[in-house]
């Protein structure tokens, strides 16, 4: 896993990083975090915002297994202080009955089937 600070918060479960993550032929600073569903609209969705704009805004994360590159933005788990941001927000759950553990293990992903564990690179400055 690499770590990054938290530049800006966009939504719920979207949010920007520095230094840039790089991943295959793809570069940005957009991260959305996996695990679950954050709304986008409403006033659960300012809610949700506000929630991770005060968790993780101007801190480190550590941003685990990715899914791949969606729309500009890495799809991936991603850590603070050693949890999964989805256990910070298990009110939008995508998955019940999904427990979420403090520490990131390489053979589990939340659909429960086997993925490629792909890592991805900061850029060399």
């Amino acid at each position: 896993m690499e770590t990054f600070t938290v530049t800006a918060v966009i939504d719920g479960n979207t949010f920007e990083v520095s230094p840039k993550w790089e991943y295959g032929d793809d570069t940005g600073e957009r991260v959305q975090a996996i695990g679950y569903d954050a709304p986008k609209a409403g006033k659960r969705a300012m809610a949700a915002e506000q929630k991770l704009s005060i968790l993780i805004q101007n801190k480190k994360v550590d941003l685990g297994e990715v899914q791949g590159v969606e729309r500009g933005r890495l799809v991936c788990e991603a850590y603070f202080e050693g949890r999964n941001l989805a256990s910070y927000f298990r009110e939008y759950g995508e998955q019940e009955d999904e427990s979420f553990d403090d520490e990131p293990e390489d053979s589990e992903s939340f659909d429960d089937e086997p993925q490629d564990s792909e890592s991805f690179d900061q850029p060399e400055d």
